[in-house]
């Protein structure tokens, strides 16, 4: 996959009029791979010059920034309450002519490095849409689906796992590989909190502190552990069985203690978030339960969803559910306290996943991931699109970081690497 030409291609330097013997002033990326079969080629069989920076000219600039760690993690964001939720009234199309022609679907010939249209391809010819983000780098070696994705607080590695039963670790400055940790089972989500690593596996969650070096192995899930939240000074796993087990860290011991076991999903829990002194869960079996986290009760069930519920999302006094059945649904407390839907927006596939975060200039955007291999970018509340991003397989986990670096992870095992643009970015 050439993911670094798909990044020379959207960032080349320079005018497109063609220079010496008649060729563009851009390197045929088919070339690259060997692949070229067109004489005479229009584009360069040869690398560019390098400039004095000690940079080649279609370098993409920033991909040595350093996005070492530092933020906390946190699943709530804050919004003023004046919100209206809408539907656009029109989807972003793109930022010049030339982009405007193009079908806004991934070609899957050039994601496999055999398209032989080049410029003239219908489809695009790049791993996002719009002008919102680039890509900074891919990060390859993990052989299955990456589910999770942790950036602990005071570190400077990324933290990756996979259903390949890795976590792989990254060095933040260089981008590359610094241990493989190999687990004797798949990895179905990652959670970090602080200096606190968290991985769910089949009957069993891995803590690690990476500041103490203290690794604790917290039994008593049935199933894989598919989801995991803090809240309250709690530790929540949602497993398989549909069991929702928690456990009181001791400060005194250096431990997590178990604490309580809650139970009301009838198939597994999938997705968790906490929000205020509340838990919500999502399941298997299409609803959504609302537990006191202090009382550890459940106080509410949400039954809108006519299947799975993959992700729930907590910003101001809304809560955001997405599901298998193509929905994001925005609930919003009555003056009873229970919670109903004030909005529902509509996408044409499945959705995966929701993620939360803020633009280059602070605004609220909605990363949303569907089974089209494809994460939908939205402005919030409006739901107006910003831009797309697009992988070989969809895309399971989704984590923002500092200086408005963000990150992907997808079916064929890729980690993706991500910087909101401070100015508009240049699309062929």
């Amino acid at each position: 996959m050439d993911v670094d030409g798909g990044r020379r291609f959207s960032n080349r330097l320079g005018p497109s009029s063609s220079g010496e013997n008649g060729k563009q002033q851009k390197v045929c990326i088919h070339w690259r791979q060997g692949k070229c079969t067109r004489f005479p080629c229009p584009f360069l069989h040869s690398e560019l010059p390098t400039a004095t920076n000690g940079k080649r000219t279609n370098q993409v600039n920033g991909t040595d920034d350093n996005y070492r760690g530092g933020l906390r993690r946190s699943t709530n964001y804050n919004f003023s309450n004046n919100r209206v939720w809408r539907a656009p009234t029109q989807q972003v199309a793109g930022t010049n002519a030339t982009f405007g022609k193009k079908i806004q679907k991934l070609c899957n010939y050039w994601a496999q490095g055999s398209c032989k249209f080049g410029d003239s391809c219908k489809f695009l010819h790049q791993w996002s849409s719009g002008d919102s983000f680039s890509l900074l780098a891919p990060l390859e070696g993990h052989q299955q689906v990456v589910t999770g994705i942790a950036l602990p607080s005071g570190s400077d590695k990324l933290y990756t796992g996979s259903q390949d039963e890795t976590v792989r670790v990254w060095d933040c400055q260089s981008g590359q590989l610094a241990g493989v940790i190999k687990l004797e089972g798949a990895v179905g989500c990652m959670l970090s909190e602080g200096p606190w690593v968290f991985v769910g596996l089949p009957n069993l969650v891995k803590a690690w502190n990476i500041q103490t070096n203290t690794e604790l192995s917290l039994n008593g899930p049935v199933g894989q552990v598919y989801s995991l939240v803090i809240g309250n000074d709690l530790l929540f796993a949602g497993t398989q069985e549909g069991t929702i087990l928690v456990w009181k860290f001791n400060v005194a011991g250096n431990c997590f203690e178990p604490a309580a076991s809650l139970k009301g999903h009838t198939l597994a829990v999938v997705s968790m978030v906490v929000g205020g002194s509340r838990l919500y869960s999502g399941s298997m079996d299409h609803s959504i339960k609302v537990w006191n986290i202090e009382a550890l009760q459940c106080v509410q069930t949400l039954s809108g969803h006519s299947d799975v519920v993959m992700s729930v999302l907590c910003w101001d006094q809304f809560l955001l559910s997405a599901s298998l059945d193509k929905t994001v649904k925005v609930w919003v407390a009555t003056d009873s306290g229970s919670l109903e839907v004030t909005y529902t927006h509509n996408e044409e596939h499945g959705i995966l996943g929701l993620c939360g975060m803020y633009d280059s200039e602070s605004k609220p955007v909605l990363f949303c991931s569907c089974n089209d291999n494809c994460v939908y970018v939205y402005d919030l509340p409006s739901f107006h699109e910003r831009g797309k991003i697009f992988s070989k397989k969809e895309s399971r986990a989704m984590q923002g970081g500092p200086g408005g670096i963000f990150f992907t992870g997808d079916g064929s095992g890729q980690v993706r690497v991500w910087k909101w643009s401070l100015e508009p970015t240049a699309t062929p």
